[in-house]
This record gives structure tokens, sequence and C-alpha cells, in this order.
């Protein structure tokens, strides 16, 4: 199994739904793994981990982009 870190930053609109807790795992069967994160109102980033195939990962990284996150991978890929 693949590990990816990312810094994701949600646009407002989406703070409030479970995307990263919920979706990511449910619609693509990777886990994430928040490490950080720093939530208000109005703002939030949210440091995740995702484990799974790699196909998985790209596609849950390609379907928060689409939802408008901003994802910044931190670091390189590792294996578990």
């Amino acid at each position: 199994m693949a590990l990816h870190k990312y810094r994701c930053t949600f646009p407002q609109e989406l703070i409030s739904e479970p995307i990263v807790t919920h979706t990511l795992g449910a619609r693509f069967g990777v886990i994430p793994n928040i490490r950080e994160a720093s939530i208000t109102d109005t703002a939030a980033v949210v440091v995740v981990e995702i484990e799974g195939g790699e196909a998985a990962i790209q596609s849950s990284v390609g379907y928060l982009r689409e939802r408008g996150v901003r994802v910044e991978e931190l670091g390189g890929a590792g294996q578990r």
C-alpha cells in the first residue's frame, strides 16, 4: 500500500462536509488519517495522510480538487 501526505485548504462552503473523514474512504476505499488541522468558521487547512492503492489515492486527490479543495503534496510517496 502507498502512503501520501497532503495539505488541503478547503473553501468556506465545504468546511462542514465530512469529505476527508467519510467520503474518501467510502467512495475510494482509501484510509485518511488527519495529522493536523486548523478550522474556523471561514477557513480550514487540514494535513492528511492518505493510505491505499496508488490509483485510489490519485482518484481521491482528483475528487478533492474537483470539489474546490486546494491540495498540495508534502514530501514524497511512501509504502506501508
